[in-house]
């Protein structure tokens, strides 16, 4: 299979669970709702040394919110019920109530729990919070704060959703390669139900689950690594090739990653210098969901 000349490998991304929640973060402007968004989902690339994996799902217009202001969905993912819990309230409680005008909503579909996020955040509020609603099926907290009041839904919630989506592609250099990335991540900003946890989108730094020192579980993946070609033997690494991208795509359903994945495909092989896509997987050990490129629908 080809798109535009690019070779599609016959391969598969491996998948699988983790613990979700979707969250409606609001503000003045559509500028400073993603700029809260990208602070609330900072260091969240990979469960391998982080927290959490998070980032923007979906940019929202002022009537799809619930107060009627721009807005930006971001999605969280923990390995753990708790975890969810415990990245909500720092995330929400440090990088959303400290950021002027934001204000904080769950939108979390098919809930297995909820948590008393907001809250517990509330009491911020020194005893000067007060509870509202339910308003349009939500109760709020209203509290005081320099930069006028910061309103936050009082139950945030957790559902079960899909991580470890990707593609990884060779290109030719550095430009052709963060030109078609770029271009490729916000392709998936269109998608509803997926986001890509890395920096900007972009993984720099494949991995393996595995490494020679016992103190790390994984470690890069040499296989991958331009640097690298002329010395590993089994490298997939192409010889005109000094550039690989991968890019990571979590999302809530199957077919949102899938349809993630599509998108992104399509938009990097409309660039020049890409070589070829592939996907990586570790034969199904890793996760129970397998996302096949020649079933996307190229």
């Amino acid at each position: 299979m080809e798109i535009n000349g690019v070779p599609i490998d016959d391969t598969f991304a491996e998948a699988f669970s983790m613990h979700m929640n979707r969250t409606i973060i609001t503000a003045y402007d559509e500028d400073w709702a993603r700029t809260t968004a990208l602070e609330t989902t900072g260091f969240a690339t990979s469960v391998i040394m982080t927290p959490s994996e998070a980032g923007i799902e979906y940019i929202l217009k002022p009537d799809e919110t619930p107060d009627g202001r721009p807005g930006v969905r971001v999605i969280f993912a923990t390995g753990s019920k708790d975890g969810i819990r415990e990245q909500l309230l720092a995330r929400l409680g440090q990088c959303v109530l400290t950021s002027p005008t934001a204000c904080a909503y769950d939108d979390t579909p098919d809930v297995a729990e909820t948590y008393p996020v907001g809250k517990m955040i509330a009491m911020f509020g020194d005893g000067h919070q007060v509870k509202k609603g339910p308003i349009d099926g939500r109760t709020l907290w209203l509290l005081p704060r320099m930069s006028g009041t910061f309103v936050i839904q009082e139950s945030f919630g957790r559902t079960k959703g899909v991580a470890g989506g990707n593609i990884i592609y060779f290109c030719k250099d550095v430009e052709s390669g963060m030109a078609s990335g770029k271009a490729g991540v916000k392709a998936i900003e269109k998608v509803e139900g997926a986001y890509t946890p890395f920096p900007g989108g972009l993984v720099g730094s494949g991995s393996k689950p595995s490494s020679r020192y016992k103190v790390l579980h994984a470690s890069t993946n040499e296989r991958y690594c331009p640097t690298m070609k002329g010395i590993v033997p089994d490298t997939f690494v192409p010889k005109d090739c000094d550039f690989v991208v991968e890019i990571v795509i979590n999302g809530l359903t199957e077919k949102a990653v899938a349809e993630a994945t599509k998108a992104a495909i399509l938009e990097v092989c409309k660039h020049p210098g890409v070589i070829r896509i592939s996907a990586g997987n570790f034969g199904g050990a890793l996760g129970k969901y397998k996302i096949h490129l020649h079933e996307l629908g190229l």
